[in-house]
């Protein structure tokens, strides 16, 4: 059997193609619901054209192409960030080795270093993805926790405070199933029309805690067909309203202490507006290493990159004002 204490150091193209590229390609990139940007060059700039409306003029000879496209620029500022974990020994191997005994094709009688290194791996990446997933939403650099970095919350509020973007106005207004729906329709009455126009494209989305998806699941029950019958059985896995999935961003439970804002969020932009951005390229020093400390007999976990978030067009959002 292999050493569960072999070293492992993934730095360059292997820290990339082994460890964090999976997290942020194919079904895990559409699970987070929002923009992945890997290894995008340092500073992460983001250039969002808009061509220019009514060009089409009489034939005549001649130039006559007025003034160019608009172009607007959105930069990402990234913080260096590590995680970093340790376990006594004998914990260590009894989940490695669950992840291990979970897969078919493993003789459980000859396991190679290959495999314990792709169960460890799979468990870091795992952590990894979490915190990056909650840190996007509720990160706030004057909390006192998940400080690496503001996130998507809080750039909303600030723009709110700046007003800077589309508030709807449901100070008063219960989270119950009786009243969801006039919650997502004052959402969509308050979009621009700039946002609007975006619907045909299938990515707008409603960004929105437990509290409103729940009761939005409870009205969709309340309804006396065969369809709402079998969904309360069976379960739904997504729901929409006119076409829009909404998206439980799932973060009630890691809200800091100190989080200045209400429990009861909802969000409407397109998932494109919401761009994370991940970095281990284009600084000395990023890499994941995992190794097996004697002296304290601890397995122990690092891994070291560039993180940040930006929501890149204010006006293609709306953000819910409740109490």
């Amino acid at each position: 059997m292999g050493l569960i204490e072999n070293p492992k150091t993934y730095t360059g193209r292997d820290l990339e193609t082994i460890f964090f590229r999976p997290m942020f390609t194919g079904d895990n990139a559409e699970q987070l619901g929002i923009r992945v940007l890997y290894n995008m060059p340092v500073p992460t700039t983001i250039q969002l054209w808009s061509p220019q409306s009514n060009i089409l003029q009489n034939y005549s000879a001649g130039w006559n192409g007025g003034n160019p496209a608009e172009r607007k620029q959105k930069s990402i500022d990234l913080h260096k960030v590590k995680a970093e974990v340790a376990f006594s020994a004998s914990n260590y191997f009894q989940q490695v080795y669950e992840l291990i005994v979970g897969r078919a094709d493993v003789n459980l009688d000859d396991l190679s270093g290959t495999e314990l290194e792709q169960a460890e791996t799979e468990m870091f990446r795992a952590a990894i993805a979490e915190n990056l997933r909650v840190l996007m939403w509720v990160g706030d650099t004057e909390a006192s926790t998940y400080n690496n970095m503001n996130g998507f919350l809080t750039l909303a509020y600030k723009y709110v405070d700046a007003d800077a973007v589309p508030v709807a106005d449901l100070v008063g207004v219960p989270v119950e199933a009786d009243n969801v729906v006039r919650i997502l329709d004052e959402m969509w009455l308050s979009a621009s029309n700039e946002l609007r126009a975006l619907k045909g494209d299938g990515n707008l989305v409603y960004f929105v805690s437990s509290d409103i998806y729940e009761a939005y699941d409870h009205y969709l029950d309340s309804h006396g067909t065969d369809g709402a019958y079998t969904d309360i059985i069976t379960g739904r896995r997504e729901l929409m309203y006119h076409g829009i999935k909404l998206v439980d961003m799932g973060v009630s439970a890691y809200m800091p202490l100190n989080y200045n804002q209400a429990s009861t969020h909802c969000l409407l932009t397109d998932r494109r507006n919401f761009a994370l951005a991940v970095n281990t390229a284009d600084f000395p020093g990023s890499e994941v290493r995992m190794w097996y400390n004697p002296d304290e007999m601890e397995n122990r976990q690092r891994a070291i990159f560039m993180v940040g978030a930006e929501i890149l067009d204010e006006n293609l959002l709306v953000v819910a004002q409740f109490d």
